[in-house]
């Protein structure tokens, strides 16, 4: 896949380095030129650039590009422009880092896809969440095994876990799903909320929406992914 990261700082150079390590193509962008001849050797290209210069971004391949993550942290005004010049080229899928509240609630408001927590989630989660085919989560819990929120591939909805036989095709344990459901708020505002359904049995059948908690090695958690999606 093809990603462009704007702001090199300790999130965005380990995330760009990863997702580089991984096989991907990965733009670095920064406007402090230390950074960009920092990883010039372990990012897959790096350009020195102001990402708030629509003409400058413009530039850039975005047509051919997966994903756009806007890391910048410690400028919230550069943030927030640079996510929102690539919003208006609408680029394929937009993440955007978020420095406090209010910050995130603005980055609502643009429209990105998705708001990176840097104090909180690590460049590698968020690596394993890039790469894989239908992830919504990923938890590290060693670097051997992991576990990891995928959607249900479409040949096993309305099948049993017992049906398909995560254990024994895949080696892989069905920890428990989680369902969206709607509730109402107390003004009556109307909202999606994710319940997780407990441990989950042999005999829990799985629906289209459901999300998938599952338990094993990295490697038998990528070539379900690979071969299911």
């Amino acid at each position: 896949m093809k990603y462009i990261i704007v702001g090199l700082g300790n999130f965005g150079a380990s995330l760009s380095q990863k997702l580089t390590a991984q096989g991907n193509e990965v733009i670095g962008i920064d406007t402090r030129m230390e950074k960009v001849d920092a990883y010039k050797e372990k990012i897959s290209h790096t350009i020195c650039m102001d990402a708030t210069d629509e003409f400058t971004v413009s530039g850039l391949p975005l047509k051919d590009t997966d994903v756009v993550i806007v890391a910048i942290g410690e400028d919230q005004g550069s943030n927030i422009m640079a996510t929102a010049i690539f919003k208006n080229f609408k680029v394929k899928r937009l993440i955007s880092r978020a420095i406090n509240p209010l910050h995130e609630k603005v980055l609502q408001a643009i429209g990105v896809d998705e708001i990176v927590h840097p104090e909180e989630e690590t460049a590698e989660r968020w690596s394993k969440k890039l790469c894989l085919t239908n992830v919504v989560d990923s938890f590290e819990l060693n670097e051997d095994f992991s576990i990891i929120e995928a959607s249900v591939p479409e040949e096993y909805i309305g099948m049993t876990i017992k049906d398909v036989g995560f254990r024994n095709k895949y080696n892989l344990l069905v920890l428990t799903t989680i369902k969206s459901e709607e509730t109402a708020s107390l003004i009556g505002k109307r909202r999606t909320v994710q319940k997780v359904q407990g441990v989950a049995t042999p005999d829990l059948m799985l629906d289209a929406e459901d999300i998938l908690v599952l338990y094993g090695s990295n490697k038998d958690l990528q070539s379900f992914l690979k071969n299911k999606f």
